[in-house]
């Protein structure tokens, strides 16, 4: 059995997984987010409010990336999901580290919620990876397009090739 006959190309992969992990971060950080509004008399912290928005994001970001080349069938997909790809990046990676620095300055963490807040930590370094790795994708994708090995995506418009004039 070969795995280069693989039904799902890797960026499809890719922004599955991306979507499937800003799910289940957006469960997690809405369960903790609830707890907190429910059960004490404080707010949901701002790092928790944080990867609820990271989550959302990411999935406008998909969607953008999916609709947008649709719309401008002239601009490389690359160029398109470049800046998604690099905003989720460091959106995940801020969100990540804010959240791990928050649970562990706590005097204590027990409980559901407890372990939902680590989960989450998880699940956002999880995302941090796959955007990161997505995002090296497209660049060097965008990289092989500017050098002249093939097009940066669907509907890449080839450069014109240059033509000594008349005088």
């Amino acid at each position: 059995m070969k795995l280069a006959n693989m039904s799902a190309p890797l960026p499809l992969l890719i922004r599955v997984t991306q979507g499937v992990f800003a799910l289940i971060v957006l469960s997690l950080s809405g369960f903790v987010a609830h707890w907190y509004t429910t059960m004490t008399a404080f707010p949901s912290p701002a790092q928790i409010n944080f990867l609820i928005f990271g989550a959302v994001w990411s999935w406008l970001s998909l969607v953008c990336i999916e609709i947008l080349p649709r719309f401008l069938p002239r601009t490389p997909k690359a160029y398109i999901a470049a800046p998604f790809d690099l905003t989720n990046a460091l959106f995940w990676f801020s969100g990540c580290i804010a959240l791990g620095v928050f649970l562990g300055k706590l005097f204590f963490c027990r409980g559901s919620v407890c372990h939902a807040a680590q989960a989450d930590v998880a699940f956002s370094v999880f995302s941090f990876i796959v955007w990161a790795a997505s995002s090296l994708l497209t660049a060097l994708e965008i990289v092989r397009a500017r050098r002249g090995h093939g097009p940066a995506g669907t509907g890449a418009v080839p450069m014109p090739t240059m033509k000594e004039s008349a005088a």
